[in-house]
């Protein structure tokens, strides 16, 4: 899915410091780049993550609002989450969009990968349409500190609520929904 053609890595020189969370590191390192600059960089290290747009049978779409302690709000956002140890990135989107929708696609297409942070962070979040959903009979229990309202929105009206600033809304959920846009054609 990702251009490896362009990936240069830097060299660590040095680790200076690092502090550990659930689900990212922050390290600062001694780094030379390939233009082989040396400098002092600090960095958010993340293992990833995976998002679907999900389209139902009928062409409606299926987005969330969610509360981000972070930034003390709701956010309209498409179903995503972290790759666990070991997990692939479609593995690791099946199982969000279970917990977070209670659907499941029988259809899938990749959409490229995006890098919502590359000044600070190295995460890369896998992009992907979901389609053919059919309802769950007995939704998985999501995590405990996940706050969602699902909704169910003709393309027309997501398009309209994106463009009405009214929603706050996260960088992946735009672009994720740019790409699936090219890729039907609606």
């Amino acid at each position: 899915m990702k251009n490896s053609q362009s990936i240069k890595k830097s060299i660590i020189k040095a680790k200076i410091s690092e502090l550990k969370s659930r689900k990212f590191s922050f390290e600062i390192n001694k780094i030379q780049l390939p233009n082989g600059h040396q400098g002092e960089y600090g960095t958010i290290k993340h293992p990833g993550a995976a998002l679907a747009v999900p389209i139902t049978s009928d062409n409606k779409v299926i987005i969330l609002r969610q509360y981000r302690f972070a930034v003390s709000r709701y956010l309209l956002e498409f179903p995503a989450g972290t790759l666990e140890i070991g997990e692939t990135p479609l593995n690791s989107i099946k199982r969000e969009i279970k917990e977070e929708t209670g659907y499941q696609a029988n259809k899938w297409d990749e959409l490229g990968v995006l890098v919502p942070a590359p000044g600070y962070a190295d995460e890369e979040i896998y992009l992907f349409l979901a389609r053919e959903l059919t309802k769950l009979d007995l939704v998985p229990e999501g995590d405990l500190d996940e706050d969602i309202e699902v909704l169910i929105k003709e393309p027309n009206e997501l398009d309209k609520l994106i463009a009405s600033g009214k929603e706050t809304l996260d960088a992946k959920t735009v672009t994720a929904w740019f790409r699936a846009k090219q890729f039907l054609k609606i």
